[in-house]
């Protein structure tokens, strides 16, 4: 079957446009395609930094015919009616249209046949292809040239060069898409290198194509430049005897740089190796997009990976040499920040900080007023609550409050530093090494870096008390302010992290085992908040308080799904005042070994039946009360009897199991009512001819359906 190789070739993509445009083009190309019945076997997309390319393969060499039914106004309708049909189906009078009789008796009706032959796929290809190129989503785009003053004139990412478009078979030579897109037609010409293989040459279909591009010195594959990187860098490491520091986020930029990858090594002053080696890794990550190395102790090593585009005459030299020139230049700032950050500074320095420069920082940012929200305050406000909140955190995850306090005092003292300016990505990190030189206790280090984790699925959660309780209060400060000044995630945007930071809660409470009564938290630092941030509505706060526990109550589930856990045992053991998220996870934990048992599944079975004949006799009286209390005395037959006996224990052993926090107890307690479940279903006709006793069964069942909301809402359990 035939096959579609599209190249669109322009004066540069941005590195990190390449992979969302390559997504959007098999999405959109696909998309159009499948929407006109050309269906397909395969595609696949691929960037560089001058072409996008797609390859659809299988598709059919035209479109099917379609014929189907269109039905038409009913028999003797006005002549306009007729008419309009007429049209729209094709025909010329209603001679060529058929009458049929409605299936549901509501007369005859006129049908047309409509047939349509489907059209060659080069036909379909060369129109959809063009209104795709000239629509296409770039988040940035620009018009260049002479036709830049029309307002209808192509915007690409960059100047558009040449578009190659081929559709054919393998056994034939393909044939060029005929269209054009701002006076570019497409052909079957590309060309490869800029500077290593400039020239033009033809291409047929994906296997040639993305051979000719390899001998003109383009590695079309995202995927295949990444391994090519990390395999020669690895090697040049190893030679040397150290060990590359490997990036993703790096390697994935690195690799939308370059069409042919040439892996060099520089290196610059070992005397640089006294900055932090965090430091040493930004600056030569963000300014020269470089690797670090290391030795085989773990130390950095004063080399560098370097990825060039070339293959230089030299070997690389003269481009190693001045990557290196510039690395030197780069860290010689660094160098300078580091030091400095070390210094006093003298409008800030007073007795009580004179010997510790971090406290001259915090000093400095509480004195510059930096605005952190201008509805809530400053970032020196905002200290101050994450250290009052943190001390009263500590002793809920075993912190000692005084160290939590420190540290919460200092957590965003490393802001205003030199070092964390020039590479915002350190902060935390420098705060700990500040910290530590001017002799902080060893815990509020480790709580400076660590209070902003996690910050992602993969990010590791701190398990230092002192670290949990200021990190639990960085983010709950955040999620409360936020909704105070009703600046919720709405929708696919969340512009402060806010999702984030409840799964950071989320993941510090329940992966190290922290009772922590979130609602009441978030409550009592509302009203904390609304002393220094006007704008934040504490007289709202029972209404945001359960707004923010529903929130969580979100994130919380999505957490548990993604560990495997059902989605309806985590709403029928989540109740809209579930604030200790810990309970709910283990409440669910019981909840699941519970419903594997055979007793488990039965009582499930048996409640479910309860429940919808009390639901149906409910539905039948309007108004209808089943919630009263049912007499014994009005018991018959001695499986009821059994029955109320077996509640009134189960619910006595559940509640004390619940007051002591065993899910699992207080489960088995309820298991015991299967016999008795089972036993009265068998024996006792509930709706009873004499209304008296049905009531009385009816109340008595609805007391099983009550029994078992003490422990978990089985309304909510499949099955």
């Amino acid at each position: 079957m035939p096959d579609l190789l599209l190249e669109v070739f322009s004066e540069e993509i941005p590195a990190r446009m390449q992979k969302q445009a390559a997504d959007d083009l098999k999405r959109l190309v696909t998309d159009a395609l499948v929407e006109r019945g050309l269906v397909y076997e395969g595609a696949a997309a691929f960037a560089t930094p001058r072409r996008l390319a797609l390859h659809v393969a299988g598709l059919p060499a035209r479109q099917p015919d379609v014929r189907e039914e269109k039905k038409g106004p009913r028999v003797g309708a006005p002549e306009a009616a007729v008419q309009g049909f007429l049209r729209a189906a094709g025909l010329s009078s209603l001679a060529e249209a058929k009458i049929e009789a409605d299936p549901k008796g509501k007369g005859e009706f006129y049908v047309a046949l409509v047939e349509k032959t489907g059209a060659p796929t080069l036909d379909v290809l060369a129109q959809v292809l063009p209104a795709i190129l000239r629509a296409f989503p770039w988040p940035k785009s620009m018009r260049w040239g002479a036709a830049s003053t029309r307002t209808d004139s192509l915007r690409w990412v960059r100047p558009l060069h040449s578009i190659v478009a081929t559709f054919g078979p393998e056994t034939e030579d393909p044939e060029i898409v005929p269209f054009e897109v701002d006076g570019v037609r497409a052909s079957d010409m590309t060309r490869g290198h800029r500077f290593l293989a400039p020239d033009a040459f033809k291409v047929r279909r994906l296997d040639d194509y993305m051979a000719s591009l390899e001998k003109a010195k383009v590695v079309l594959d995202a995927e295949r430049r990444k391994r090519i990187i990390l395999a020669d860098a690895k090697d040049l490491a190893l030679a040397q005897g150290l060990e590359l520091v490997e990036d993703e986020g790096l390697l994935d930029e690195v690799a939308g740089l370059v069409e042919w990858p040439v892996v060099l090594m520089g290196t610059f002053d070992a005397a640089f190796l006294d900055i932090p080696g965090e430091v040493v890794r930004a600056t030569i990550r963000a300014n020269q997009k470089c690797f670090v190395l290391r030795k085989p102790d773990g130390a950095l090593a004063d080399k560098f990976i370097l990825v060039s585009n070339i293959e230089a005459s030299d070997g690389g030299k003269a481009i190693a040499a001045g990557n290196a020139r510039v690395v030197r230049a780069r860290l010689s700032d660094a160098l300078y920040f580091w030091k400095t950050d070390q210094g006093p500074l003298p409008d800030y320095v007073t007795d009580a900080n004179r010997d510790k420069p971090l406290d001259q920082r915090l000093a400095k940012l509480q004195a510059l007023n930096i605005v952190f929200h201008e509805k809530l305050g400053t970032q020196g406000e905002r200290v101050a609550r994450i250290r009052a909140l943190a001390r009263e955190i500590a002793p809920l995850v075993g912190a000692d409050p005084a160290l939590a306090d420190r540290a919460g005092q200092l957590c965003k003292a490393d802001l205003p530093t030199e070092v964390v300016g020039e590479f915002p990505e350190t902060q935390g990190l420098m705060g700990r090494r500040y910290a530590a030189l001017q002799g902080e206790h060893a815990d509020v280090c480790a709580a400076i870096e660590e209070h902003y984790k996690p910050q992602g699925p993969s990010d590791r959660t701190p398990t230092n008390p002192v670290s949990i309780a200021v990190a639990l209060a960085d983010k709950i400060d955040t999620l409360v302010g936020f909704w105070a000044i009703d600046e919720k995630p709405t929708g696919s945007k969340d512009p402060y992290a806010l999702r984030r930071a409840a799964l950071g809660v989320i993941r510090l409470v329940l992966e190290n085992g922290v009772r922590l009564p979130i609602g009441a938290q978030a409550r009592a630092h509302l009203a904390a908040l609304a002393q220094g941030a006007p704008a934040a509505k504490a007289s709202d706060a029972p209404a945001l308080t359960k707004d923010l526990l529903s929130f969580f109550h979100d994130r919380l589930k999505v957490y548990l799904r993604d560990k495997g856990a059902r989605h309806d045992l985590i709403d029928a053991a989540l109740g809209q005042t579930s604030d200790d998220l810990l309970m709910v996870v283990r409440r669910v934990e019981a909840l699941g070994s519970f419903l594997e048992s055979d007793d488990g599944a039965n009582l499930l079975a048996g409640y479910k039946r309860a429940a919808n004949i009390v639901r149906a006799e409910e539905k039948k009286e309007k108004g209808a009360d089943f919630g009263i209390a049912f007499d014994p005395a009005l018991f018959a037959l001695e499986e009821e009897k059994a029955l109320a006996a077996a509640l009134a224990a189960a619910q006595e052993a559940a509640r004390a199991a619940l007051a002591a926090e065993d899910f699992a107890s207080a489960m088995s307690a309820l298991a015991r009512l299967r016999g008795p479940v089972d036993a009265f279903f068998d024996k006792v006709t509930v709706n009873d001819p004499d209304d008296a006793k049905r009531r009385n069964r009816l109340a008595l069942l609805n007391a099983l359906r009550e029994a078992t909301r003490s422990v978990a809402d089985f309304s909510k359990i499949a099955g």
